[in-house]
């Protein structure tokens, strides 16, 4: 016999980084720093990204785009792969992203796309601790308190389980 579910989860929808902890408005300021050292020639959307670690050490990113499409990475992508070679096994605490169109920050938020939300995914499942996520547009910054909640049905391994 088949068996409806649902699946809701919580966010926070603030109206400016007023409203943010010191340590969130830091990361906040160091993601949108980052944008300026995206390259991206071909979309002009340039993305930023922090990260902030259980060590107290906050490392960025930016989108990085390429000629032969679809060889660049996103800026969640490009934190969160650098944070884990050069601090390997510190878990996430959270995370900032902002956009930028070319006229300032975006009015909405961006969300990240399908394959950062998988790998941050796999971040927290590997840490076993969720991290929050801040996502930042010129109107409201949307905060998720778990990111495993962006992603409720992940990749995982054919056992079920994620890799360690």
């Amino acid at each position: 016999m088949s068996e409806s579910c649902n699946f809701q989860f919580r966010y926070s929808r603030l109206r400016g980084e007023e409203e943010l902890a010191s340590h969130e408005k830091e990361l906040v300021d160091r993601a949108i720093a980052a944008l300026s050292s995206s390259y991206s020639p071909y979309s002009h959307f340039r993305v930023g990204a922090a990260v902030l670690l259980e060590n107290g050490e906050i490392i960025t990113g930016s989108n990085q785009e390429n000629g032969a499409y679809p060889s660049g990475l996103c800026a969640e992508r490009v934190a969160l792969f650098y944070a884990g070679a050069r601090f390997p096994g510190v878990p996430v605490v959270s995370m900032a992203v902002v956009a930028s169109s070319g006229s300032g920050i975006t009015e909405n938020p961006v969300t990240p796309c399908g394959a950062c939300r998988q790998v941050m995914s796999e971040y927290r499942a590997t840490s076993g601790k969720p991290f929050a996520i801040l996502m930042v547009g010129g109107n409201e910054i949307v905060r998720v308190d778990d990111v495993e909640l962006l992603l409720p049905f992940s990749f995982s391994l054919s056992d079920g389980s994620k890799r360690k």
